[in-house]
């Protein structure tokens, strides 16, 4: 159970855990436009964008499970250029998602060798954001500092240690909702970690046997004058061999990717804040001209069947969870509360509501709330244990989670919003 400090986390509100966890188990293990293992290798590429190991890990594990081929793991230099061309928009949609044009889309659908479908491309996007998002919640959360069992303080085990993350819900909701999804392929996502040990050791040694085997075929084809060329194969062979040594401890447990830096490019493009002045307005996003609600969900769906619906479900379940206690503190209705924290992220990324008035917004954030926001938000790498506890000392743990995953949410839209409105504008 490698995301079980996540689920724990989510666990204070019950409704919210069983809705997204149907939602990464769609986009992760059931029928989809994208191969299985290149999901994996996405939500690699997008948790490193955030330096966010804890998220990386988890994906290089199921990247094996789902059979991708190890060679990948070295970095970006060392996968196909269909996957790689990806990268921009990873980088863009993770910092700054308003400079995404359909000049972007376009680059990736353009007729080659290594075109998307926009199918291929609508599932990649969700993926994207949808792990960007996620960074978030496990920092703001301090998942990324507690791995283990407990996490911070008051944390409560919901499930058996051995629990996948697809599983570990307290309900049964999600199974019998995933039961009805008429798909032919789902991935065994509940592989125990001492079984995937076995695999990736099958991998090296399969891999050993391969190479072994080609070297000998090639020095009988060739004779001792490729000496050179051996030496080369032999020391691509060393590479791999400590590339999925990484993946293991010295007491042979399985562990992660040591370095992050390898799964990205510009490692320096990070979020900037949106120009509000001295700019033409008509760079700011205005949800009554595309909203998610009128366009985005009816777009997505379409491609990417069924995605629309659970996305537009978890929306409203975090919409929908009780804050009573909460905005009592800051002496205001549930409703003006979560939406002051909503339009407060959405605006950071150029998104803004016109018949909101945001003056609002600094009447019910006090400056420290606004401070964390912002941080787990658009920098959540830089997030750490003492901010999470001088920030919210009014606040109960249940109602943190609860703040986290309203940030969840809204950016995971934002970059939605930016990203299908480029798609739809090249579709145009």
């Amino acid at each position: 159970g490698r995301l079980e400090a996540v689920t724990q986390q989510m666990g204070y509100h019950p409704q919210y855990l069983d809705s997204f966890l149907k939602t990464q188990h769609y986009l992760l293990h059931m029928d989809g436009p994208l191969p299985f293992d290149c999901r994996h290798y996405i939500a690699i590429m997008a948790a490193a964008r955030h330096q966010c190991r804890y998220l990386v890990n988890l994906h290089v594990l199921q990247f094996l499970r789902a059979g991708g081929d190890p060679q990948w793991l070295r970095g970006l230099d060392f996968i196909p250029p269909k996957l790689r061309n990806l990268n921009e928009i990873n980088k863009i949609l993770a910092h700054r998602p308003w400079l995404i044009t359909k000049e972007h889309i376009e680059k990736l659908l353009k007729i080659s060798e290594w075109s998307w479908s926009l199918a291929e491309l609508v599932h990649a996007v969700v993926l994207l954001a949808h792990c960007h998002a996620l960074a978030s919640f496990v920092f703001g959360c301090g998942c990324e500092q507690d791995e283990g069992l407990g996490g911070r303080g008051s944390l409560k085990p919901l499930s058996p240690g051995n629990q996948c993350f697809c599983e570990a819900t307290a309900s049964n909701g999600c199974r019998q909702e995933l039961l009805r999804i008429k798909r032919k392929r789902s991935l065994d996502s509940c592989m125990e970690l001492d079984s995937l040990q076995e695999h990736v050791q099958r991998i090296h040694v399969e891999t050993e046997g391969r190479e072994e085997t080609r070297l000998l075929q090639q020095d009988r084809e060739e004779g001792e004058g490729q000496g050179a060329e051996v030496g080369g194969a032999a020391e691509r062979r060393s590479d791999l061999s400590a590339g999925l040594s990484s993946l293991t401890d010295t007491d042979g447990e399985v562990t992660g990717a040591t370095n992050l830096a390898c799964y990205m490019q510009d490692p320096d493009f990070r979020y900037q804040d949106f120009a509000r002045r001295d700019e033409d307005q008509a760079q700011v996003f205005r949800v009554q001209d595309y909203s998610w609600e009128d366009h985005g969900f009816s777009l997505v769906n379409r491609l990417y069947s069924d995605i629309g619906h659970l996305l537009d479900e978890k929306f409203r379940m975090v919409d929908g969870l009780q804050s009573s206690a909460m905005a009592k503190r800051q002496g205001c209705e549930p409703s003006v509360f979560k939406r002051g924290i909503w339009n407060y992220i959405h605006c950071m990324f150029g998104i803004r509501y016109d018949d909101y008035d945001y003056a609002e917004v600094n009447q019910l954030l006090e400056r420290m709330l606004k401070v964390y926001i912002k941080t787990v938000t658009c920098y959540p790498e830089k997030t750490n244990l003492e901010m999470f506890d001088r920030f919210w000392k009014q606040f109960k743990h249940s109602e943190k989670v609860h703040v986290n995953l309203l940030i969840l949410e809204a950016r995971m839209q934002a970059e939605l919003l930016y990203a299908l409105q480029a798609i739809t504008q090249y579709m145009i």
